[in-house]
């Protein structure tokens, strides 16, 4: 079996090969420059670097390796996107033909795009169920009254943001907004918040946008997330279960309960 791989920055595109290869299947994919994990290599049957734009080589390498099937793996830097970007014919046209620009919309598209072209899109994780954020509170520590507060406040506002494209998180402490996430990401945006908060504690919202295509960027958090938080001093990490996506959880959980922070997987059901 063969599957094709368009990965970004970020481990999940090397999870994602070593469990395909696990499941017989023989990885081929493409990535880009001073994006994508140079280990990436020794992971797939073969790894094809291009720039962002370049659609006509990709759709030419996945149909060189009889590709159907891929998926859509990793981050892109935002604030690198103008300076590697080398927009071919193709993709000259496909951005002149996107009406709408914004992120859900433009690789919902692409997808679309490529699809006409044989290959199908599946879902980010559907080799990798185990990754998707469970329900309820994973910590030792629970929120308090008055962090509840914040954490429906931030909800209602991550959605509100997430409408209009802006971002995935909220930073927030005592009713007040402190951070929204914006194109620096949820690090930079947890260490704003953190800044204005003066360490004093804050809860961090992070959340799918109400019309996620749940096959590609999905939020995701991890050891990472919990180290930035613990240097910001905030102390409440809020993810949406079932939409988002969690790395290396234990080892995030036993972290966050040596610096006290609550990390909770919640739905819209559970917000009044």
């Amino acid at each position: 079996m063969k599957i094709g791989l368009i990965a970004g920055a970020g481990q999940f595109p090397e999870l994602f090969s070593k469990k395909a290869a696990k499941k017989g299947y023989q990885v081929y994919g493409v990535g880009f420059h001073n994006e994508t994990e140079k280990t990436l290599c020794d992971h797939v049957q073969e790894l094809q670097l291009i720039y962002i734009g370049q659609i006509s080589k990709l759709i030419k390498y996945f149909k060189k390796h009889q590709i159907t099937q891929a998926v859509m793996l990793g981050s892109i830097n935002k604030t690198n996107i103008f300076k590697n970007i080398r927009p071919d014919f193709k993709a000259l046209s496909f951005i002149a033909k996107t009406i709408k620009t914004h992120d859900d919309s433009v690789l919902t598209s692409f997808a679309d795009l490529l699809l006409k072209d044989g290959i199908e899109i599946l879902p980010s994780t559907f080799l990798l169920p185990e990754l998707i954020s469970p329900k309820g509170c994973w910590t030792k520590i629970k929120p308090d009254k008055a962090q509840k507060k914040d954490i429906t406040h931030g909800w209602k506002l991550a959605k509100q943001i997430g409408k209009l494209d802006i971002g995935q998180c909220v930073v927030i402490s005592n009713g007040t907004v402190l951070a929204v996430e914006a194109i620096d990401g949820t690090d930079s945006t947890i260490k704003r918040g953190g800044l204005l908060s003066k360490k004093s504690g804050a809860v961090v919202v992070k959340l799918s946008k109400p019309s996620q295509d749940l096959r590609f960027d999905l939020p995701s958090s991890g050891i990472q997330t919990i180290e930035t938080m613990h240097e910001a001093g905030a102390n409440v990490l809020v993810l949406e279960a079932e939409k988002s996506i969690s790395f290396d959880r234990n080892a995030m959980i036993t972290l966050a309960d040596k610096y006290k922070i609550s990390i909770l997987g919640l739905t819209d059901d559970d917000i009044s």
